[in-house]
């Protein structure tokens, strides 16, 4: 892979020129989901580029096949993985990714191999995420910034950057693993052998450290400027999706309280209007959309959260955003671009809702997972990371804050906030993205 650019730095800079949205945006909402493509998800969404075939290694058309939310397989999604699909930007690997049948699916559950990851989600499963980008903004060229699975990935979006400190020259790569091979979570809070794959910039995974790491994060900008945050997890302790415990100033920091869980928590603050000024939401596995094990509520999930603001007294001055924290080894076929050895990845969807953003618009313009938190940092006065962040746009194409405010549209589902409410804690192991 050639390498276009180099690291970026993670020193701060000065604060960010005001947009037009200052002063206008009180709470940003983070919504993260897991394991999805546009070409996946929103394949024939109008306006949106997506596309019926895909190429194979071979030089032959494969037909997107349409495959369940929930169906039983994941497909690899390491950083080598990401490495044979992109295949010298050709993008025709995608035949070589390997999957995992879950043990209890029945052989006809399992896809051919050459197949596999050329798939579609049914647009009859995923209503409510189509009701939003109908109703709201759909971004349709929104990259994964780095090139790897949920774990640096979740780094990604509170730091704009994996590097194991400020200024490193080496990235998290891949998910934490103990010595026999297993994905027990990452964090501070990590079991004592547990360690992670580090890239170089030549693209080496050669090194691995231990997963808890000291480096600016958007939670101690929030911090600094005294504004609130809240990062909501399905439950306590080191895993893939808690970003925070992997920030050892954030965890051992008197500030680790607002780190909430179970996950739907988020419901009872809203409504009892406790919400804070910067917020990330992570799922629980079986509404995660994760490949082989999400029970499909994932939509449902996301929509109790987007009605819970929408009617509440927080809409006014609020920007909710839903993403995908990896592709998760599904087909795209839009060419990522690449500045070094780890960044950036395949396309994600991102959802942009707020009574300021366009609707019915679908962007074409290139963003990242810093975008969202430069947005973020320009909403609030804060400065800048110095990371992804810095290169990233602002999102500003996906806003109108020159015209009236938007009325809430109701996100319909089958599913009621109660039953979010209601489940109870999940420590259920939320993947293993091997």
């Amino acid at each position: 892979m050639v390498l276009v650019a180099a690291w970026t730095s993670s020193a701060a800079t000065t604060s960010p020129a005001a947009p037009a949205g200052r002063g206008l945006i009180r709470h940003v909402v983070i919504i993260i989901q897991e394991n999805r493509t546009i070409d996946n998800l929103f394949n024939g969404f109008p306006g949106a580029n997506t596309v019926g075939y895909g190429k194979n290694s071979k030089g032959e058309m494969v037909r997107l096949h349409e495959v369940s939310l929930n169906a039983p397989y994941d497909l690899s999604h390491t950083h080598a993985s990401f490495v044979a699909q992109f295949a010298q930007g050709n993008m025709d690997g995608f035949d070589h990714t390997y999957f995992a049948c879950n043990k209890d699916a029945p052989a006809r559950a399992c896809p051919d191999p050459q197949t596999a990851a050329y798939g579609r989600v049914p647009q009859s499963e995923i209503e409510p995420y189509w009701d939003m980008a109908r109703n709201y903004t759909l971004a349709d060229d929104t990259f994964e910034t780095n090139q790897g699975p949920s774990f640096p990935s979740h780094q990604y979006l509170i730091s704009g950057t994996s590097t194991v400190a400020d200024g490193a020259a080496l990235r998290v790569a891949e998910n934490p693993l103990t010595p026999n091979g297993e994905t027990t979570g990452g964090g501070c809070d990590a079991d004592p052998t547990t360690s992670v794959a580090v890239i170089d910039r030549d693209g080496s995974e050669s090194a691995s450290v231990y997963p808890c790491f000291e480096r600016a994060t958007l939670m101690h900008e929030a911090g600094a400027a005294h504004l609130t945050w809240r990062y909501y997890q399905a439950a306590a302790g080191a895993g893939l999706w808690n970003a925070p415990d992997a920030i050892r100033s954030v965890r051992d920091g008197d500030a680790f309280g607002a780190v909430v869980a179970p996950s739907a928590q988020v419901l009872d603050d809203i409504y009892e209007g406790h919400l804070a000024n910067i917020v990330w939401v992570t799922p629980t596995a079986a509404a995660s959309d994760h490949p082989g094990v999400t029970d499909g509520t994932g939509p449902m999930w996301v929509a109790s959260i987007v009605d819970a603001i929408g009617e509440s007294s927080y809409w006014n001055d609020t920007a909710i955003f839903v993403t995908w924290d990896d592709w998760g080894g599904w087909f795209d076929h839009v060419t990522p671009p690449v500045y070094n050895s780890y960044e950036l990845g395949f396309r994600v969807p991102l959802i942009v809702i707020s009574p300021y953003a366009k609707e019915g618009y679908v962007s074409h313009v290139q963003h990242e997972y810093g975008s969202i938190l430069k947005f973020t940092e320009e909403s609030f006065g804060l400065p800048s990371m110095g990371t992804t962040d810095a290169r990233a746009d602002d999102l500003a194409d996906c806003f109108d804050f020159n015209g009236p405010m938007h009325g809430f549209s109701h996100i319909r589902t089958t599913y009621s906030p109660q039953y979010f409410l209601h489940q109870p804690i999940s420590k259920e192991p939320a993947d293993d993205d091997w």
